[in-house]
């Protein structure tokens, strides 16, 4: 009994004297442990193929350290059916490093925080470098680009988030996202269902190598559009191919000018021009407003737009680039109405007097000329000599495009002017000069060539 109630003093005294002690310490520090991604990843057997992954990719270290991340952690059952078969260390490591950056992103979304919709991950697009998107479908649970579902959400760990899916979500392509984005319904069905194009545009937007732009009308765009069955199989196919650019453009990329789109010109091999305006936001040859940015795939990327872009006319670009607002001011005065140069101007292909060479000046070059007559406005000008003057500006029924012209007299509607193909330029009856300054904007039904000082006729 003794030496039980010794050893009972004895143990509280040296619990007292620790206390003591400790509380006397105060450079003591308590580290309390911490559970990475890549900790967690590596503690549960069920992930150990998303743990060789990672270990080949030395995305462990990333994942190991501080940091903001969502991570789509595929099983091991997930792997299995993506390789099938495959050796893991068969997949090259810039291929299995994308793959799996694709399921990573760099802001923590809890389940709650996800909403049907576009968001970026980790991966990026080869040519640009710009992070590749990701679709979320949250109408039913969580779904990823329609293959991977969430199988067990919000798992916390000390630096960022973790929800377990069921598949590999694959690499996007421009295809991906057409079949899943519940806006672009109708695009997919014109685009993939429709019989008779002779572009396989299933193919184009899957194309591992296509790096094209695609102008993505909504369905409200194909609504506003009307009735397409009566459209002849090649104008439609041509008018989607009105929003295919090639080369990968994202937003930021874009600047005010001219670029072409992969639509042609008649039977010719020549691409039909597109006016962006990037002024406000980003829109296409003066109708079609980008209401959605930068949906990048690993073969392309996507602007969703408002409006369909019909094939251009001549008109569409005199109207949608301002350079020419006193073209358009001049063929739309009250006394040029009676000529009604906007519909002829935008008469369709094939039909006299279309197909047009039209040079246009710029305004500039009106600003030249109000100076050269001593006019303060165009108002000040003739309408005789009006007429006349924009008559000289367009060659009916030829579509000569810069590398189609040669020197000589041409013939235009309000007389002849001749051509100096060496040098791009054009002399009047005045002996006048105007230089070509911009060639080849291509629209469905003629030519643009903007020229620098406006064509007269004999003063």
């Amino acid at each position: 009994m003794k030496m039980k109630n010794f050893l009972k003093k004895a143990f509280l005294a040296l619990f007292v004297i620790s206390v003591v002690s400790c509380s006397d310490d105060d450079d003591t520090v308590f580290t309390p442990d911490v559970m990475t991604i890549a900790d967690f990843v590596t503690d549960n057997s069920e992930y150990s193929s998303l743990l060789a992954a990672l270990q080949r990719t030395n995305l462990d270290v990333t994942l190991n350290g501080t940091g903001t991340f969502t991570v789509f952690a595929p099983n091991n059952a997930a792997f299995a059916e993506f390789l099938d078969g495959t050796a893991l260390d068969d997949v090259p490591v810039e291929t299995l490093e994308q793959i799996l950056l694709n399921h990573v992103l760099g802001t923590t979304q809890m389940s709650t925080d996800l909403t049907t919709g576009y968001v970026k991950n980790l991966a990026s697009e080869t040519t640009t470098g710009a992070n590749i998107s990701m679709y979320i479908n949250t109408a039913s649970g969580v779904v990823i680009n329609g293959e991977s579902t969430v199988i067990d959400p919000d798992i916390m760990t000390d630096n960022g988030v973790i929800h377990a899916v069921d598949k590999v979500i694959p690499l996007p392509t421009m295809l991906t996202f057409v079949g899943l984005d519940s806006d672009l319904s109708s695009l997919a069905a014109v685009a993939t269902t429709t019989s008779g194009f002779d572009t396989d545009f299933e193919a184009v937007l899957n194309g591992a190598d296509s790096n094209l732009t695609l102008l993505a009308p909504d369905n409200d765009a194909f609504t506003a559009l009307g009735d397409i069955s009566g459209l002849p199989v090649a104008d439609l196919e041509q008018i989607l191919l009105n929003h295919v650019l090639a080369g990968v453009n994202v937003s930021a990329s874009l600047s005010t000018g001219y670029g072409n789109t992969l639509a042609t010109y008649g039977d010719t091999m020549a691409n039909l021009s597109i006016y962006i305006n990037t002024a406000s936001g980003v829109s296409f040859n003066g109708i079609s407003d980008v209401d959605e940015a930068d949906i990048v795939t690993t073969n392309g990327v996507i602007h969703k737009v408002g409006t369909v872009i019909t094939l251009p006319t001549v008109v569409t670009f005199a109207t949608a680039d301002a350079t020419f607002s006193s073209l358009v001011a001049a063929l739309t005065r009250d006394d040029q109405l009676d000529e009604n140069y906007v519909a002829t101007l935008s008469t369709a292909n094939g039909t006299a007097p279309a197909p047009f060479t039209v040079f246009a000046p710029t305004d500039d070059a009106f600003a030249s000329l109000l100076t050269e007559l001593g006019a303060s406005s165009l108002a000040d000008i003739a309408e005789a000599t009006l007429t006349a003057t924009l008559n000289l500006h367009v060659v009916a029924e030829a579509n000569v495009r810069a590398e189609d012209l040669m020197s000589g007299v041409v013939t235009t509607l309000g007389g002849d002017i001749t051509v100096d193909a060496m040098n791009t330029t054009l002399t009047d009856a005045n002996d006048r000069v105007s230089n070509i300054i911009v060639t080849n904007v291509q629209a469905a039904n003629g030519v643009i060539h903007a020229i620098d000082k406006v064509i007269l006729p004999a003063l």
